[in-house]
């Protein structure tokens, strides 16, 4: 069926466009399944799941909801421990750039890339977008956005990137808008219009009684309240959004943290329910009932009047605690059932995963009996270095992010700096307080520097800055140092230089 083709939009650049967002778009869907569960995983939106179809039909009511996590304390781990502390420019330098760090804190990256961290970490991958802010110029505008309604395309041959689409929809409507680097294309169309058969990719007028055939296409253009033009022209020069990425296999397939936690982690909701079930059932003596016949129930006509009887339902005996056998009635009983085999294969499952994930084991069994800060750091070995394997997996997309946001402050020479630059990061490795100190103490002893004492310290680099202004008015202050400085001079090199040292002998003239 031919559609109605738009004066205007419908260029070949529209064409091509709207082919990227539709390839684009498809790869999101495809990941989009995957995506939402490890997310889900991750907030314990996970479902309990039976070893046999009849615990389900007895207890899939009992314990709907109930989930056990030991997923966000595997992905957070490691996240919480990567804060990014600004970058350096100049490798001569020891500080942070200064406008790149406050741009950093006034679009509220250090709390929104902490989640992205968690994100990347858990689905795989997480993307940032950096445009210019109408607002200044000086602050650029920087969003993190979800694997799930976020993806870049890359060029096969050289790797970069070519293009981003953002999707998202609302009650009504699909919204999408499509970075490449000389354009920004902004489309919406129908919620419907993702269901039916594939068309040649027109772009549909608005108001088109064949929007709603039009299958994964049928975009309109869309235009904001603030757009001149459509499309809007990329002052940018680049695609502005940049991927984080998980662990790879030199493939286009990042790895999650919790893949292998989440088969695990159904093993112990399940051994969970298993066990609240004993409890329930067998956590006390139970008596049973042997060698009666099962009870009947009266079946009643429509008087009320007794007219025949039928045995009660298996099933009803069950879920009402009761045991009938058949025969010689005779009671007995059996004793309480042994809950500690449930506990320890939960506790040996969550051994597994800390073996696994190198997460500590005192994250997740939560027993510490009297270790030394020594045992605790040894302890978190794995821990450090899995994390400092994570930090290198973004890195680059932390430089490139700040590249963008030099761009969209129009200093292209300092975006140029910053794919060269170094990431700053916090220390990785929690010690406490006197193992750090005294660690220090013994650096300083041997040479190094104050300013790289207080970064090792955990100080930002604004901070380390006043630290150094603090420790130069503290030293102008100290008395000795003016002595020695000979800024102030001691009371009697005043009376010295006044009157003159009495003890010196003028030397008598030469004839």
């Amino acid at each position: 069926m031919p559609l109605p083709v738009q004066e205007g939009p419908n260029t070949d650049e529209a064409r091509r466009a709207v082919t990227i967002l539709n390839r684009l778009a498809d790869e999101l869907r495809r990941r989009e399944t995957e995506t939402t569960r490890r997310l889900d995983y991750y907030k314990g939106k996970h479902k309990l799941c039976y070893a046999s179809p009849e615990f389900r039909d007895y207890f899939a009511d009992r314990f709907k909801g109930f989930s056990d996590n030991w997923t966000a304390p595997v992905a957070a781990a490691p996240a919480e421990r990567m804060n990014v502390l600004g970058i350096r420019l100049d490798p001569d330098e020891r500080t942070a750039d200064k406008e790149l760090s406050e741009a950093w804190k006034v679009a509220d990256c250090e709390r929104t890339s902490s989640e992205a961290f968690v994100v990347t970490l858990a689905a795989a991958r997480s993307y940032c977008l950096v445009w210019g802010s109408s607002d200044s110029e000086d602050e650029p505008r920087v969003t993190w956005e979800r694997p799930d309604q976020a993806i870049v395309g890359y060029d096969s041959d050289t790797g970069k990137r070519s293009a981003a689409l953002k999707l998202w929809s609302d009650d009504t409507r699909e919204y999408a808008t499509l970075y490449t680097p000389t354009d920004v294309w902004k489309f919406s169309r129908p919620r419907y219009a993702r269901t039916g058969y594939s068309v040649s990719g027109l772009i549909v007028p608005a108001g088109s009684d064949v929007v709603r055939n039009a299958g994964p296409y049928g975009w309109q253009p869309r235009q904001g309240d603030n757009d001149d033009t459509w499309p809007i022209p990329n002052p940018m020069g680049v695609v502005p959004m940049v991927e984080l990425r998980n662990q790879t296999l030199l493939d286009d397939d990042p790895i999650s943290d919790i893949s292998g936690v989440m088969a695990m982690q159904d093993a112990i909701n399940l051994t969970w329910a298993y066990l609240m079930n004993a409890l329930d059932f067998a956590s006390l003596p139970q008596r049973v009932v042997m060698g009666a016949d099962v009870p009947k129930m009266p079946v009643l006509d429509d008087n009320g009047q007794k007219v025949g009887e039928r045995p009660l339902e298996l099933d009803t005996l069950i879920n009402e605690r009761i045991l009938w056998l058949t025969g010689d009635a005779s009671i007995g009983s059996w004793p309480a059932a042994d809950l500690a085999a449930y506990s320890n294969v939960i506790e040996r499952a969550i051994e597994h995963i800390a073996a696994q994930t190198r997460t500590p084991p005192h994250y997740l069994i939560g027993k510490v009996a009297n270790l030394s800060a020594e045992a605790l750091t040894a302890a978190e070995t794995g821990l450090v270095s899995k994390t400092g394997e994570r930090i290198v997996y973004v890195n680059s997309s932390i430089r490139e992010i700040h590249a963008l946001m030099a761009l969209a402050m129009d200093d292209e020479p300092k975006a140029k700096a910053c794919r060269r630059g170094t990431v700053m990061w916090a220390d990785t490795q929690f010690r406490a307080l006197g193992q750090k100190v005294d660690a220090l103490m013994k650096l300083k002893t041997i040479g190094f520097p104050l300013p790289w004492i207080a970064e090792q310290y955990g100080l930002e680099p604004h901070e380390v800055e006043r630290v150094m202004r603090m420790a130069e008015e503290q030293a102008q202050r100290d008395p000795i140092n003016q002595a020695l400085n000979g800024a102030v001079q001691p009371p009697a090199a005043e009376l010295v230089a006044e009157q003159g040292d009495p003890l010196q002998v003028e030397p008598e003239p030469v004839a």
